[in-house]
């Protein structure tokens, strides 16, 4: 039987090995994806400006552990032997004999500082403070950059969609410049009106070049703070 037990036990070690075992198998929301905006939250914020508040927090929470240990700094002990007490049978042999007795033969002093407790106390508080400072830096800079990143995104969609129908604008302006310049070549129009017609392609182009440049700013200025292209980063989202 107790063979038997020992067995069923093995097998059932090795059923559990081969079970792959995943730390999100029981998330819920495993599944979704996560929206744009999230996505670029969590990219910003791999950006150097947060990391370095945020090895400062860790730095601070190393400061409060070691101001929580530093009262064993503060104490000292010391002692001393002599050197009859060490090796007695050296001085025998050179004396003839006798063995000087001096006493102490031993000594031990401990030195306690009487603000130990109330210093180490008052440094521990300090230390936590500034640990306190730099963990609502930490949290500032994140609201910052979260606000950052997803006002540059709200921007980059506005100059997008202004690009767009700033296209159509403009491709309806180089129609009416073709029909007019068949007009003028049929005799219905005159040259003046030719002209006009290609002064307002001509300003519709200006603006979808200035539209353009803008989001083409708008795009760096994303990238800069993201560190990856965000045309990547709308291609992974679907």
């Amino acid at each position: 039987m107790r063979y038997l037990l020992l067995a069923f036990l093995l097998i059932s070690e090795s059923i559990y090995a081969q079970t792959p075992v995943s730390k999100y198998l029981f998330r819920p929301d495993s599944t979704r994806l996560p929206d744009i905006r999230e996505r670029l939250v969590q990219l910003a914020l791999q950006n150097p400006a947060y990391e370095m508040v945020d090895h400062a927090s860790k730095a601070a929470s190393y400061q409060v552990q070691v101001a929580k240990s530093a009262y064993l700094g503060l104490a000292s002990a010391q002692g001393n032997i002599n050197e009859f007490t060490i090796n007695p049978h050296a001085f025998s042999t050179s004396t003839g004999g006798y063995v000087p007795t001096i006493y102490p033969r031993y000594n031990f002093s401990l030195v306690i500082p009487f603000d130990i407790f109330t210093r180490t106390k008052n440094n521990v508080k300090s230390a936590k403070e500034n640990y306190y400072i730099t963990v609502a830096a930490k949290n500032q800079k994140f609201r910052e950059i979260k606000a950052d990143i997803l006002t540059r995104y709200e921007n980059y969609l506005l100059q997008k969609q202004l690009v767009e129908f700033q296209g159509k604008l403009t491709q309806g302006e180089y129609s009416s410049l073709k029909r007019a310049e068949s007009d003028f070549a049929e005799n219905l129009i005159k040259l003046d009106d030719v002209e006009k017609a290609q002064k307002s392609y001509i300003n519709e182009q200006v603006r979808s070049l200035t539209l353009q440049r803008d989001l083409n700013l708008s795009k760096i200025e994303i990238e800069k703070i993201i560190g990856v292209k965000i045309e990547d980063v709308e291609r992974s989202m679907k």
